[in-house]
């Protein structure tokens, strides 16, 4: 179990003007294990129809392109309704499935996701082995398996808030900053790590894509390097993990604790940034799109 420490204030006394954009999140809390094709993981194994062709790249926009043009994609995360129920998933579905190719791809020189909407139950006869990873995929952006402990947790926004509306609760934020220690922006908004729904965690200027139909796609979640940005961090280490992280350091052993702890997939996706995906939900097939960035 990962349980995220509370806020020390109430955050709707505090800034009630934040309440109309308050939001649930699903952190997916990752941790190293053995996932079967049964459980949700970020990098274990898919429940695949042994009847569907193993998902390729052929090389479209990709900045370094192997020999080959057939790149099989990679696992990089199965979420069931069972225990992400806040998921959108279209009818008749209860798995998601997230792959991606480990190169490079343009605009942003980052992976390349791709998604799939499933039927448990409509799955069989079953594929029994997965394809492994090309032989010169960049190893960091091959996820290990870890088995997830989903954490519903409301979060605000902070780069995606707008400026009157932070210019209203500023003052509110220095007093909480000076009287707790707690930032605005690094503890009380958007939520750090892999994550179901709520705020992307922009490092740059939000950008969000909108579909064709042209209504802007709704953050569907975030694959994130690290699961919270440093050991010293008030909010988003759970508190389970705290003990486990005492003397830790960007010089500790690397078999400190804090390492699988901050970074359990393996992950790295740019310097320490993050992969986000959108959904249109008004749209029949589910279009989606990505975005990129870090620091």
């Amino acid at each position: 179990m990962h349980t995220t420490p509370q806020a020390p204030i109430d955050m709707d006394a505090v800034f009630p003007q934040l309440r109309a954009y308050a939001r649930t999140t699903t952190r997916l809390h990752p941790r190293q294990g053995s996932p079967s094709v049964e459980q949700s993981s970020v990098g274990g194994p898919l429940l695949w129809p042994a009847n569907e062709p193993w998902p390729t790249c052929d090389g479209s926009g990709l900045d370094d392109h192997p020999a080959e043009t057939a790149v099989p994609l990679v696992p990089v995360l199965q979420l069931f309704a069972d225990d992400v129920s806040d998921l959108p998933f279209p009818e008749d579905s209860d798995v998601l499935q997230v792959l991606w190719c480990p190169f490079d791809h343009a605009p942003w020189n980052s992976p390349l996701p791709r998604l799939r909407w499933r039927r448990r139950s409509a799955i069989d006869p079953r594929l029994t082995t997965t394809p492994a990873p090309h032989v010169d995929a960049e190893a960091w952006y091959v996820p290990d398996a870890c088995l997830i402990d989903p954490e519903r947790v409301t979060e605000y926004p902070s780069y995606d808030l707008p400026d009157e509306v932070w210019s209203q609760i500023r003052e509110a934020a220095r007093r909480v900053e000076a009287d707790h220690g707690w930032e605005y922006d690094t503890d009380l908004a958007v939520a750090s790590g892999s994550k179901v729904g709520g705020y992307p965690g922009w490092t740059q200027s939000p950008d969000w894509p909108v579909c064709i139909c042209g209504v802007r796609m709704e953050h569907l979640l975030t694959i994130a390097t690290w699961e919270f940005s440093r050991g010293d961090e008030q909010r988003w280490v759970p508190l389970e993990d705290r003990p486990a992280m005492l003397g830790w350091g960007f010089d500790s052993p690397d078999d400190h604790p804090w390492r699988s702890l901050q970074n359990p997939s393996g992950l790295m996706l740019g310097d320490a940034g993050g992969s986000y995906i959108f959904v249109c939900t008004s749209c029949p097939g589910r279009p989606y799109d990505h975005r990129f960035d870090c620091s």
